[in-house]
């Protein structure tokens, strides 16, 4: 039995990317479950980019395929990243969603493991409201919404300045961007892939 979890990401300075390597990396922890990575399409303009410094960073990733809606169906979980815009999904990550519409009406999502992880430039800088606003769609997709239960105790980190919620790992890019994933929201991205992995398992060898 094969399982099936794709991570389906925007990153605009990599490290939106950096967590969802390591997301893949917690999924492929589970016998038996492979892990596929795919970005969503850019809707900013390359001058735009150059002068936000970020395409030497989009760089990095640019081997990555693009998502297109159909690429999700044989899918058993969907993990999906995005950075925060205002306590919000980026426009990037709501644009691909909006085209699940045909998929929608067909139940073409119900059933599978919806799970989200986050960026944003400050601590609290609206980590949480774009997770759970984001678990709105997955709920009207049919979706199990999963996060990350209490059991991974780096959640209760205070030493540090850390991202990571029981709604999904997050990470805290710093005003410039210059800061990248501490190991301690590393660790816990790896914990959500593996625990989401776990579950499209469980309720896939349930459902045979």
């Amino acid at each position: 039995m094969s399982v099936n979890v794709k991570i389906v990401f925007y990153s605009m300075c990599g490290h939106i990317h950096a967590m969802a390597e390591t997301v893949a990396e917690g999924v492929r922890e589970v016998s038996g479950v492979e892990a596929g990575l795919l970005q969503v399409p850019e809707l900013v303009p390359e001058d735009v980019l150059k002068q936000a410094g970020a395409d030497k960073a989009r760089a990095a990733f640019s081997h990555i395929p693009e998502a297109k809606p159909d690429d999700l169906v044989d899918s058993d979980a969907i993990i999906f990243g995005t950075p925060t815009r205002y306590g919000n999904m980026c426009g990037q990550m709501r644009n691909f969603v909006d085209q699940f519409g045909p998929l929608w009406m067909k139940g073409a999502f119900e059933g599978k493991v919806g799970s989200v992880f986050a960026s944003s430039n400050t601590q609290h800088g609206g980590q949480e409201t774009t997770l759970t606003s984001f678990h709105t769609t997955l709920f009207h997709l049919g979706m199990i919404v999963a996060g990350v239960p209490y059991s991974e105790a780096r959640l209760m980190a205070t030493d540090e300045i850390t991202g990571g919620t029981p709604y999904g790992a997050t990470t805290v890019a710093g005003g410039d961007g210059s800061r990248q994933p501490s190991e301690n929201e590393l660790a816990i991205a790896r914990f959500q892939g593996r625990h989401v992995a776990e579950i499209a398992s469980a309720l896939k060898r349930g459902w045979q």
